[in-house]
């Protein structure tokens, strides 16, 4: 993601840091933090309440749903939630991170949700020796800065890229492919991938960007139209990709639209107008599975997402439930401090709900399949991996 986010940003893109208390800084008080107290907080930082909150706040819900379920069994340190709302921006994010670390002497953190903040907050946590597991940003360059205590548990956007161009080329057989990107530390590089690959596949294309910050698309819609493409595929998120659908339809453009994980919101539908994104495609190295097919454990977490939160389980909930899965299995074997946490980060090896959680020496999760899902109203059905998936 979503700067994931995005994306996510994004992927993209949520945050959840362990904090320790005043027992951790020498305090008898064992109702303080970790490090020989009884509570260790863990803290999550994304977008709670920008234009793209909707893909965070599923994973920080879920993040809790663990949190909750680990308390409820009494272990000997307990965990609390501290939320921190970069709402997506650097800007805010980079004060929030440096506060977390010399302020709330946190010891790991989750996230952050968007690539274009972690690019930015990274570093930083990075210097503070803090460990981080983001659900959501896929930003490829992520992972090659060499950063020890940096990890995601979402495949990045060049495995994604190459899943979705593989799909437009091999499953849509599109010959003529227009790529528009936001211009964003996650969108762009992601539009190259695909671009990338369906040229290998050899399809031609065309490019243009959008400034997010403006609202009338008229001129790539024009340039759209003008190229006549068989699909389009845009790298962003779902609060411009709406608005982009909608005017491209106005415009007369009728090529099937395709993005990722940044899109993958029932905002998009919202977004648009009415039934004007049906039949979109909307890629993701994310498992959504509400109806819990994927397994028990699948089941299990579906279940008690909605009885919990009123809500089917949803972007990068999943993800969101498994970093945090990660923090509190570290904390169970009796880590709870940064670099205890780093070290059994690095060789942690359990079943998550998403996917095995494993990290690579680089921090990149082992597990890269890509999904594809279908816009139908304000729903998104799956409709399998990419690399074997038909469209309905």
């Amino acid at each position: 993601m979503r700067s994931k986010i995005m994306k996510l940003t994004g992927l993209v893109a949520v945050s959840t840091v362990l904090a320790l208390g005043a027992s951790a800084c020498g305090s008898d008080d064992k109702s303080g933090g970790g490090g020989g107290g009884d509570t260790v907080t863990i803290g999550f930082m994304g977008d709670l309440t920008g234009e793209n909150s909707g893909i965070v706040i599923p994973p920080k819900q879920a993040a809790q749903l663990a949190i909750d379920e680990y308390n409820a069994t009494n272990p000997k340190v307990k965990i609390t939630l501290k939320t921190y709302d970069s709402q997506g921006k650097g800007e805010q994010a980079v004060p929030l991170a440096k506060q977390a670390i010399t302020k709330d002497k946190i010891a790991g953190m989750i996230g952050p949700a968007f690539s274009g903040e972690s690019a930015q907050v990274d570093p930083v946590l990075e210097e503070g020796k803090l460990p981080s597991i983001s659900a959501s940003a896929t930003n490829a360059a992520l992972a090659t800065h060499g950063w020890k205590y940096w990890h995601r548990l979402i495949a990045n956007d060049n495995v994604q890229g190459a899943g979705i161009g593989g799909f437009i080329a091999t499953q849509l057989k599109a010959k003529k492919v227009f790529i528009i990107h936001d211009a964003s530390e996650y969108g762009k590089p992601f539009a190259e991938t695909v671009k990338s690959t369906v040229e290998k596949a050899g399809a031609t294309t065309s490019e243009d960007a959008i400034d997010v910050q403006g609202s009338d698309y008229s001129s790539t819609v024009n340039k759209a139209k003008a190229f006549s493409p068989d699909a389009i595929f845009f790298g962003g998120y779902y609060a411009q990709a709406g608005k982009l659908i909608k005017q491209l339809r106005e415009g007369g453009v009728k090529a099937r639209f395709l993005s990722g994980d940044g899109s993958l919101d029932k905002g998009l539908a919202a977004g648009a107008g009415g039934t004007t994104a049906d039949g979109s495609i909307i890629g993701c190295p994310c498992l959504i599975d509400p109806s819990g097919t994927a397994g028990a454990a699948s089941k299990k977490f579906a279940d008690a997402y909605k009885a919990k939160f009123g809500a089917d389980t949803a972007i990068y909930s999943a993800e969101g439930y498994d970093a945090a899965t990660a923090f509190i299995a570290a904390v169970k074997a009796g880590n709870t401090t940064p670099e205890k946490i780093n070290t059994f980060l690095s060789t942690i090896n359990i079943p998550g709900v998403s996917k095995q959680i494993k990290f690579s020496a680089a921090g990149e999760p082992t597990a890269t399949d890509v999904y594809v899902y279908q816009v139908k109203g304000d729903q998104l059905p799956l409709l399998g991996n990419s690399k074997t998936a038909t469209v309905k």
